[in-house]
C-alpha cells in the first residue's frame, strides 16, 4: 500500500457538484475495433483482397472462353498481389540460410503456372494469401485485446493546487487542464462524475463508484474513498475523487499491461522453440523430397507436365505451415484474456507452464490475508506501553513490510511522536533495527529468550493467530517489550484454497516467516494442512526446491521482499501487486490483489495447453492425410491447397477461441 500519513477529507457538497465530463463517459470505445475493422488496416488484408477480386474477375473469363489476353494479366495481378510479400520475406530468409515456408508455397504457385495450371496456381495464391491475411488479423486481435486499453485513460487532467505538502487541492474544483502525460508523482488530479481516470494514484478525497472491469475485470463498479487505490482508465460514477498521483503515465497499469502483452508476443514457448527447430530440417526434407517425387517418376517414363505437378502438390501439402501456427496463437490469445482480468502473464512460456502448475505455495501476509495489519496490543515490560509503541515506530518508520507500516500508522493516531532513526536497516524475514535516541533498537520475531511475563504474552497471541514482534534494545541485552498484529483473512481465500486443491496434484502448501501457532490458525481457517512456519526468504525458497526435488511443477503465490527467492525459485511466480521487487521477481502480477482468479487462471493455462496439444495433432494428422494421398493416389492440385491453407486457418481461430474463455 502507499503512504496514507496525509490528511484524507471527504467533502460531498464541493466535489461531487462538480459538472460531468461527457467526453470521457464512454472510454471502452476507445481503442477497440470491430474485427472487420482490424482485418481492413492490415496489409495482408489489402494484397489478398486484391488478389482474390482479380482471381474471381480472371478465373470467369476463362470459364467463359476469352482470349488469353483478357484473362492473363488479371491472374498476372493474382500472382504478384498475393505473392509479392512472401516471397520477399522467403528470399530474405534464404539470404540468412534459413527455408521459409511461403517460399516454398510461391515456388509451387509458379511450377503450376508453368505446367499450364495457371488458374490452380492462382488459387493457391488467393486461398495462400487469404490465410495470412487472417493469420495476421488473429494476432492483431490478440493484441488489440489488451493493447487498446493505452486508450482508455485520458489524454487530458484536471491538476488542481498542490504545495508538496500533503495538501490535497483545497477547495478549488477548477485547477489546470494539462496533458495526462504532464502529471508528475504527489500531483493531485479531480475526477468527476462519468469522467476516466488520468493516472493511477490514491484517494485524498470524496468517494465514488468506480468502474474497473477493464483492469481487473471486476464485473460491479467498486466503492473507492479516502486511501483507495485508483487506476489509470477506469471511470468514476455518483460522486467526483481527488486523486494524489503515484505513478508517472509511462509506469500505470494499462501501460504496463500493454507492455507485458508485447513482450509475451516477443518470446517463444518452449514448444514453439521445438517446432522451429524441427522446421528447418522438415523444410529441407520437404524439398529434397519434392525433387525426388519429381525426378523418380520421370525417370520411369511419366510425362513432365505430370511429374511436375505431382511435385508441385506435394509440396504445398507437405508444407509445414499449420505446425507453425499452432503453439503461438493460443498461448498469447490466452496471455492477453488474462490481462483483461487483472492477471499480467509476462510471457508464452509463462502461459504454458502454468498449465502444467501441479503444486502451489502460499505466502500468508498480504496473499492468504489482506496484507493490512492493525496493532492489537502493546506490552511493555516496564509497563510504560506508549514510550514502547513510539520507540517501535521510530524503528520502523523507513520499513515497506506491512507491520512496520502498521506499527508505525497505529503510533501516529494515538499521537505518538516518531524519532529519527539512524543506520536503519531491513533484514527481509528477520525485522529491522536502527538507533533511536542513541539506542540500537531492533524490531523482530520473537526469540526462546523471553522473560517469562513476555513469552505467555507471546504464546497467548499467537494461539489467537496474531503476528508479534519484539523490541529489543540491543546495547543493553535486554527485551523492552511485544507489540501484537491482526490481520484481516481475505473472504476469499478459503474458497481459493479449495479451488487449488482441486486442481493440483499435491496439497497447497503455506510458506510463512510468522510464528508456527499464528500460521496454524490461519491455515485452520483456510483449510491448508500443509503448514510450513518461521522461514527466512531463504528457507520458503527451500520449500520451492523440496517440491521441484519430488517431480512438482510449482507456483508461488507472494507479495513482499521476502518472497522475493520463492517466486524465483518457482516455475510459475505469482506476486499480489506487492513491492516492486516482488513483482520484478514474479511470472504473473495480479493487479487488483484478489486471490479470487488463480483458479481460473491455471483452467485458462491447462486450456491454452490443450489447444496447442490439439493444434499439433490436427496440423500433422491434415499433414500426413494429404501427404499419402499425393503419393499413393492422385491428390487434385486444387484440392491439396484447399486442405494445406484450410488446415492452417483452422489452427489459427482455435487458438484465438482463447480470447474468450474459460469463464472467470
Amino acid at each position: 500500500m502507499n503512504d496514507l500519513s496525509w490528511v484524507c477529507t471527504v467533502d460531498r457538497v464541493s466535489i461531487t457538484e462538480a459538472r460531468p465530463a461527457s467526453a470521457a463517459a464512454s472510454p471502452g470505445a476507445a481503442g477497440r475495433r470491430s474485427g472487420f475493422a482490424t482485418l481492413a488496416r492490415l496489409s495482408e488484408a489489402r494484397w489478398a483482397g486484391l488478389a482474390l477480386a482479380t482471381f474471381l474477375v480472371g478465373g470467369l473469363l476463362v470459364l467463359l472462353g476469352a482470349p488469353t489476353w483478357a484473362w492473363g494479366p488479371l491472374l498476372g495481378l493474382c500472382y504478384l498481389a498475393g505473392g509479392w510479400e512472401p516471397a520477399l520475406e522467403g528470399l530474405r530468409a534464404l539470404r540468412g540460410r534459413t527455408l521459409d515456408v511461403d517460399l516454398l508455397m510461391v515456388v509451387a504457385a509458379l511450377g503450376a503456372a508453368a505446367i499450364g495450371q495457371v488458374v490452380d496456381g492462382a488459387l493457391l495464391i488467393v486461398i495462400f494469401a487469404t490465410s495470412g491475411a487472417l493469420e495476421a488479423w488473429a494476432t492483431a486481435r490478440t493484441e488489440e485485446s489488451v493493447g487498446g486499453l493505452l486508450a482508455l485513460a485520458p489524454t487530458r487532467a484536471r491538476r488542481l493546487a498542490n504545495d508538496g505538502g500533503g495538501n490535497d487541492g483545497g477547495g478549488d474544483d477548477e485547477g489546470e487542464d494539462v496533458a495526462a502525460e504532464a502529471l508528475g508523482i504527489g500531483d493531485v488530479v479531480l475526477v468527476r462524475p462519468g469522467e476516466a481516470v488520468a493516472a493511477d494514484g490514491v484517494v485524498v478525497a470524496g468517494a465514488a463508484d468506480v468502474d474497473q472491469a477493464s483492469i481487473t475485470g471486476e464485473p460491479l463498479p467498486v466503492a473507492k474513498t479516502c486511501g483507495s487505490e485508483v487506476y489509470a482508465g477506469t471511470v468514476a460514477s455518483g460522486g467526483a475523487l481527488r486523486v494524489r498521483v503515484v505513478r508517472p503515465a509511462p509506469e500505470s497499469v494499462v501501460a504496463r499491461i500493454a507492455a507485458l502483452v508485447e513482450e509475451a508476443s516477443q518470446t517463444k514457448a518452449r514448444t514453439q522453440l521445438v517446432v522451429e527447430t524441427i522446421e528447418q530440417r522438415y523444410s529441407v526434407g520437404v524439398v529434397a523430397v519434392t525433387l525426388a517425387v519429381f525426378g523418380v517418376p520421370l525417370a520411369f517414363g511419366s510425362s513432365l507436365d505430370a511429374a511436375l505437378l505431382r511435385a508441385m502438390t506435394f509440396m504445398i501439402v507437405a508444407s509445414p505451415c499449420a505446425v507453425v501456427l499452432a503453439t503461438m496463437p493460443p498461448l498469447l490469445a490466452a496471455v492477453a484474456n488474462a490481462g483483461r482480468r487483472g492477471l499480467l502473464v509476462r510471457s508464452a512460456p509463462v502461459m504454458e507452464r502454468l498449465g502444467a502448475v501441479d503444486a502451489v505455495v502460499l505466502d500468508k501476509t498480504g496473499t492468504l490475508t489482506l496484507g493490512a495489519p492493525r496493532v492489537v496490543s502493546v506490552t511493555a515490560a516496564d509497563g510504560d506501553d506508549d514510550a514502547l509503541l513510539a520507540l517501535a515506530a521510530a524503528a520502523e518508520a523507513p520499513s515497506e513490510h506491512p507491520l512496520g507500516r502498521a506499527v508505525v500508522a497505529a503510533a501516529r493516531v494515538q499521537g505518538h511522536a516518531v524519532a529519527p532513526v539512524r543506520g536503519f536497516v531491513a533484514e527481509p524475514g528477520a525485522g529491522v533495527r536502527g538507533r533511536v535516541d542513541g539506542r540500537l533498537i531492533a524490531v523482530g520475531r520473537p526469540d526462546e529468550a523471553l522473560p517469562d511475563g513476555l513469552a505467555a504474552v507471546v504464546a497467548h497471541a499467537e494461539a489467537a493467530g496474531h503476528t508479534v514482534v519484539v523490541v529489543t534494545d540491543l546495547d543493553a541485552g535486554r527485551t523492552l517489550g511485544a507489540v501484537a498484529l491482526g490481520d484481516t483473512l481475505r473472504g476469499e481465500a478459503a474458497d481459493v484454497v479449495a479451488g487449488l486443491a482441486a486442481r493440483t496434484a499435491a496439497p497447497p502448501v503455506l510458506a510463512t516467516g510468522d510464528h508456527p501457532r499464528a500460521a496454524a490458525a490461519i491455515a485452520a481457517d483456510v483449510g491448508i494442512e500443509d503448514v510450513r512456519a518461521g522461514l527466512l526468504p531463504q528457507d520458503k525458497a527451500g520449500v520451492v526446491d523440496g517440491l521441484h526435488a519430488a517431480g512438482r511443477t510449482v507456483a508461488v503465490v507472494g507479495d513482499g521482499v521476502n518472497d522475493a527467492p520463492a517466486l524465483a525459485a518457482g516455475d510459475v511466480g505469482v506476486a499480489m501487486h506487492g513491492v516492486e521487487l516482488t513483482v520484478r521477481a514474479a511470472d504473473v502480477v495480479v493487479l487488483d490483489g484478489g486471490l479470487r482468479r488463480l483458479p481460473w487462471l491455471l483452467d485458462l493455462g491447462r486450456r491454452a495447453r490443450r489447444t496447442v496439444r490439439a493444434n499439433l495433432v490436427i496440423a500433422a494428422v491434415l499433414i500426413a492425410g494429404l501427404v499419402t494421398w499425393d503419393l499413393v493416389g492422385h491428390l487434385p492440385l486444387a484440392l491439396g491447397v484447399a486442405g494445406h491453407e484450410g488446415s492452417t486457418i483452422l489452427v489459427a481461430l482455435n487458438g484465438l477461441r482463447l480470447l474468450r474463455g474459460p469463464r472467470a
